[in-house]
This record gives C-alpha cells, sequence and structure tokens, in this order.
C-alpha cells in the first residue's frame, strides 16, 4: 500500500513538473502578451530617451504589444538600474542604457546598488553617441583653441555642467590636461544642464549630439568639437579635440543597448534580441537614428555581451586619466 502511496504521489510530482514547464514554455512561446515596460535612467530629451521612444515604437509594431517607456533619472541611472536588476526576469521590464550605467559607475562609486555584470542579461547593442564640446553661444570662441585661451583668460570664473558621469569625465579631463581650473556642477540630466548652460548659470559642458542637436540649430549653444579620436559623419563640420588641441588618444563616446534582469529565459532573451536586430535593420530606422545624432550599431547577444565587458575596463582606465576619485 505505502508503495502504491509513493509510486503515485511520484507520479503526480512529475505530472506538475511537466506542466509547469510546459507552461512556462508556452508562456514565453506567446511572449509578448501584455505591455512591455522600458526603464531609462534619465529624463525626456536626453539621448537615450530620445532612443528609446524610438525603439519602443518599432518593437511595438514587431511584437503586438505596448513598450512603454520608464524615465527614472537620477543618481547617473543607478535608480532605474537598480529598478531593473529587482525585477521578475520575466521579459516584460527591460531597460534601454548607456555606458553611464555599466561602464562608468562602477568606477565612479565605491559601492553601487547592482552589479553591471552579474544583475542583468544583454539583449543587444543599438547605436553610438559621439559626444561635443559646446559652449553657451555668446561666448567669444568658435573654436576649442579660442575656448582654451578664453578660459585661461578668465581661470577659474568658468563653470562646467555635465548630466552623468559619462559626460563629467571628459569634460574633467580637457579641464585637468588644458589647466582651466573650471569648477563642475553636476545635473540629473543633460537637458538640464543643456539648460544652464543656455542660461549663463556654466559656460560649457560636454553633451551627446543626439540631446543637443535641438539647442544647436536654434543657436543657443555653439559646438566647437566632438570628443572622439576621429570626425563623425553626423558632423563632419566638426574638428576633434585631439586634432586641435593636440590631447592624444582623446577618444571618449557613449554606446548604448537593451538589457533584461538577469535569469531573463534565454527564449524570450533570443526573441528580443532578433526583434531588435530586425528594426534596427531597416532603412528607415537606420535614417532616424542618424537624423537624431546617433549611429546604428545593431549588434548580437555574444558581440554585445563582449562589448559590455570591454567597455567596463576602458572607462575604469578613462576615469584614472581624468583624475576623478570613486565617491
Amino acid at each position: 500500500m505505502k508503495r502504491r502511496l509513493t509510486q503515485t504521489l511520484m507520479l503526480l510530482l512529475a505530472a506538475l513538473t511537466l506542466l509547469g514547464a510546459t507552461a512556462r514554455v508556452q508562456a514565453q512561446a506567446a511572449y509578448p502578451n501584455k505591455p512591455v515596460k522600458i526603464v531609462i535612467g534619465f529624463g525626456p530629451g536626453s539621448g537615450t530617451d530620445i532612443m528609446a521612444r524610438m525603439i519602443a515604437e518599432e518593437l511595438r509594431v514587431a511584437l503586438g504589444q505596448p513598450f512603454i517607456v520608464d524615465n527614472r533619472p537620477g543618481a547617473s541611472a543607478q535608480i532605474a538600474a537598480s529598478a531593473v536588476a529587482k525585477s521578475a526576469a520575466d521579459g516584460y521590464t527591460l531597460f534601454l542604457t548607456s555606458n553611464s550605467s555599466h561602464s562608468v559607475n562602477p568606477h565612479m562609486f565605491k559601492k553601487l546598488p547592482y552589479d553591471p555584470i552579474a544583475d542583468f542579461t544583454p539583449i543587444g547593442g543599438i547605436a553610438y553617441f559621439p559626444f561635443i564640446l559646446a559652449v553657451n553661444a555668446s561666448l567669444p570662441v568658435k573654436t576649442p583653441q579660442e575656448f582654451v585661451a578664453y578660459a585661461r583668460a578668465n581661470i577659474g570664473k568658468l563653470n562646467y555642467a555635465y548630466g552623468t558621469p559619462t559626460v563629467q569625465i571628459p569634460a574633467e579631463a580637457l579641464n585637468r590636461l588644458e589647466k582651466l581650473e573650471a569648477v563642475g556642477i553636476p545635473y540629473k540630466s543633460s537637458p538640464g544642464a543643456m539648460t544652464d548652460v543656455i542660461g549663463g548659470q556654466a559656460q560649457f559642458l560636454v553633451v551627446d549630439l543626439a540631446s543637443a542637436r535641438p539647442h544647436l540649430q536654434s543657436g543657443r549653444l555653439r559646438a566647437l568639437a566632438v570628443t572622439t579620436s576621429k570626425r563623425t559623419a553626423l558632423a563632419p563640420e566638426l574638428p576633434t579635440i585631439e586634432e586641435t588641441l593636440k590631447l592624444k588618444d582623446f577618444d571618449l563616446a557613449a554606446w548604448t543597448g537593451l538589457f533584461g534582469p538577469a535569469g531573463l529565459p534565454k527564449e524570450v532573451q533570443e526573441k528580443l534580441s532578433n526583434a531588435l536586430q530586425d528594426v534596427l535593420a531597416k532603412p528607415a530606422v537606420r535614417d532616424r537614428i542618424l537624423a537624431s545624432g546617433a549611429e546604428p550599431t545593431p549588434s548580437d547577444i555574444p558581440t554585445f555581451t563582449a562589448l559590455v565587458k570591454r567597455q567596463l575596463e576602458v572607462w575604469g582606465r578613462k576615469v584614472a586619466d581624468a583624475g576623478i576619485q570613486p565617491e
């Protein structure tokens, strides 16, 4: 009797396990069957926000469910990153972010509420954002050389604004290498930093071309140079910091990509990755990304995973070069 009862219980347990596994497979196959949230760590109008809204709309069309952008600015994207890291690994909370959260923060803060590698599932790379050195349009400078000369003539009187550690690093590196003695002022995101440069509370900043473009077109900001080692096709008229000021290896820019929390089912990860790459392969989407001030860099899961790990090391060296101590 006991033996029969044991066998029955074992069969029941096996059946329940099989049913659970089948349900999970069916749920993953049907993914997504409800709205998906894309969390970003910066405010509306930032380069990441512009990219997230574009990708969200395309994924809605591709996968048949709403993809909703959830802005959670503050603490250099730590708030957003931590929220996603702690979310359910079911594919309904994603993280569209940049090297601010995954390459820079680990070297800027002594303690983070998340691990950039262990707490996330890489889905795919999206785009590359060139940075520019920009000034208040009222400043009497039009080239990096004129800017440095002006700053030295007004030594210790200038402020620079920054919305993320990613743009603080090139700004502070320039400040340090050229001995400008400018004071850095932090903001929650790039739009706020640009507002105060336009208003005169700060005189210059390093910012991504995408979010600065409207202010450049209106004449409220003036771009002087790009912070990459080579000129960008997005603004070929702009020289590089390296070529104008002769600062060797001054090559700083940002990447963006999509993540889920750790433990995301492989089927969901691959479905999202494939959809993302299909979206980025569309000529119309590519044109829109270029028009926004970014360069499309679609990459699959292995390629993006390798990029994230490599960039974590690269930005560690750049933080050290800028002389910034972890807080």
